[in-house]
């Protein structure tokens, strides 16, 4: 019988399973999406586990050649044993594990008017025998070990948060001005003063003395603290009012223990994890340990991201607009007020804020970075937030390069200060506003036209620079695109579009995967980037030109030139007049104006 003959005889079963606490539903369907046999009802114990084992052989024995597509709802941990039992059968399978907010909502598109267990998990089997999902990959004990650890600590994260804004609650009536004098209620010079001291009444009472002998409080907080509890408009007071306060100090404080003890757990369990590429995540600077293992506990694979920008989003890494209520001030949030999405995993922002304070004083990456943004006028919360983002891109060139980072990888921030003719993009370069780049790269910059290279530059003699062409590099730029030459090369049609956006594998480092995504170009702004680390090219049409040919700037013009059969400089009669807006008289027109270009920098 032929290879053709035996792929047609091979039947296909979809089966769908619906998990809860105590029970899972289980429904089996043929490719013609009928019932294969009847659902089970599959407790959590032994014997019916049997049971639905015994249900796929009995499957499995009408036709040897039958493959199963299994799609189980990962519920929390409810799923977990079973997932694991199926893992260990001798049947074939294709395993694949489903959020349950995402089959939901395919429940509800084919079947909206039911709503039963029966019925979520029909929809699953019909979901697994129809678009047949890839495989989930087995997750290690030690990596699942992580991530139950992960998610104890968020769960009391959430706690801790709780308990805070109860201390808050009774506050707001027992010392309202003291939320406006520091910024953390829950540290713990804080915590100590309001447990001597639970009320402004008691606080006013006490001497400065006994408030400056806190540690970490400080002189002057102490000083602003005793003034404002003397004016105090607190109504909350009383041998009462100091018990509630008290207790609910004590919650924060057992809430801060705990969580910490979760913290070392987690550490034990990252510490834990067979060697692997996550390893080097730590060595970011400004990324701890702790910081490091909720990363990789929520990551679990960098394969399952094809870019920096998924895990971004993955973990709502990025700005929105927010203009309702308030400041704490009692000040109207103005309109355009950008504050950090609420998507993603809040324990993951949680630490990667905190990491990213860090990063701006330890990190050189990320310290230039918030730098130009605050030189830009971003505020500090929201260039914080692009500093989260510039962290997440380094944990995602560390662990698919395999290699730990290097700070002296780039010039990150500008080594003296800039020429009074230097242009800005030129500025924000050297600040570390590109991607990492191998030293050996050489980079061609539209800003300046220029090459840059690790070694210092040398001024050609006067008989080398006379016996080139002259090229007019906007002129030659005008005369292509990069849809063009990426036409050329053959690889135009291996790019994903979206609109004038397209992704797939990069063309100048030879991506080895050819579902890679990445190398992007903008087909209207004629301008690339790959995010690759090792490769991290970027630019106009001449900049992919001069990386792909790996070839000096003037002779890869001079090859573009010929291969695309461009004329070097434009006649003087065809050069545009522009006319001076004040005067109205004609003036020569710069550079940009020619060409329209749009530089990597504004990219």
């Amino acid at each position: 019988m032929s290879n053709s003959t035996v792929a047609e005889t091979v039947k296909h079963f979809g089966v769908g399973i619906d998990t809860h606490r105590y029970g899972h539903c289980v429904t089996f369907l043929r490719e013609d999406r009928q019932p294969a046999t009847k659902p089970l009802i599959v407790k959590e114990c032994r014997e019916d586990y049997q049971q639905l084992e015994s249900a796929l052989r009995r499957l499995h024995a009408q036709d040897p050649q039958a493959h199963f597509h299994i799609r189980i709802d990962a519920a929390g941990q409810y799923a977990l044993n079973l997932e694991r039992f199926l893992r260990q059968l001798t049947l074939p399978m294709t395993l694949s594990v489903g959020e349950p907010k995402r089959n939901k909502d395919y429940q509800r598109a084919h079947f909206p008017k039911r709503k039963s267990d029966a019925t979520e998990s029909y929809a699953m089997a019909r979901f697994a025998i129809v678009e047949r999902p890839d495989a989930t990959p087995a997750t290690s004990e030690e990596m699942s070990l992580l991530a139950d650890v992960a998610s104890r600590l968020h769960v009391q994260a959430g706690d801790t948060t709780r308990a805070v804004n109860r201390l808050h609650k009774w506050m707001a009536r027992a010392f309202p001005e003291l939320a406006t004098l520091v910024s953390d209620l829950s540290a713990s010079s804080i915590l100590t003063l309001l447990y001597r001291y639970p009320t402004a009444e008691r606080i006013a009472r006490a001497k400065l003395s006994s408030l400056t002998d806190i540690p970490y409080l400080g002189q002057n907080k102490a000083i602003q603290i005793h003034s404002a509890a003397q004016r105090s408009v607190a109504t909350f007071r009383g041998e009462l009012a100091e018990a509630v306060i008290r207790e609910s100090v004590q919650q924060v404080q057992q809430a801060q223990n705990t969580k910490k003890t979760l913290e070392n757990l987690m550490l034990d369990a990252y510490r834990a994890l067979p060697a692997g590429n996550h390893v080097y995540v730590d060595t970011i600077q400004g990324i701890g340990q702790v910081t490091a293992a909720v990363l990789v506990s929520k990551i679990v694979s960098i394969d399952r991201f094809p870019s920096p920008a998924h895990l971004v989003g993955y973990f709502g890494i990025f700005p929105e607009e927010n203009t309702s209520g308030v400041d704490r001030f009692g000040n109207p949030v103005p309109p355009g007020t950008m504050r950090m999405s609420a998507k993603g995993n809040d324990l993951v922002r949680a630490y990667l804020w905190n990491a990213a304070k860090s990063a701006i004083v330890h990190n050189p990456a990320v310290r230039a970075l918030y730098r130009r943004l605050r030189a830009g006028g971003k505020r500090g919360d929201v260039a914080l937030g692009h500093c989260m983002a510039k962290l997440l891109h380094l944990v995602f060139a560390v662990w698919t390069s395999g290699k730990p980072f290097d700070k002296d990888h780039y010039p990150w921030e500008p080594t003296k200060a800039p020429e009074s003719g230097e242009s800005r993009a030129a500025q924000e370069n050297t600040a570390g506003h590109r991607d990492v780049l191998p030293k050996e790269k050489k980079v061609v910059t539209a800003a300046n036209l220029s090459v840059e290279t690790s070694t210092p530059k040398v001024k050609p003699s006067a008989s080398q620079t006379s016996t080139k062409a002259a090229v007019d590099y906007a002129y030659l730029r005008e005369q292509i695109t990069i849809e063009q030459i990426l036409r050329h090369l053959g690889v135009l049609d291996q790019l994903r579009a979206r609109g004038s956006q397209r992704r797939g594998p990069c063309p100048i480092h030879g991506s080895e995967h050819p579902r890679s995504r990445s190398f992007s170009v903008n087909l209207a702004k004629n301008v690339f980037q790959c995010f690759h680390p090792d490769c991290a090219a970027q630019g106009n049409a001449l900049d992919l030109w001069v990386a792909v040919r790996r070839l000096p700037l003037h002779d890869a013009a001079l090859d573009l030139a010929e291969t695309f059969h461009l004329q070097l400089n434009r006649n003087r009669e065809e050069e545009p007049v522009i006319l001076n807006r004040k005067t109205r008289k004609p003036r020569k027109s710069t550079e940009h104006e020619k060409t329209g270009v749009i530089t990597p920098d504004a990219y």
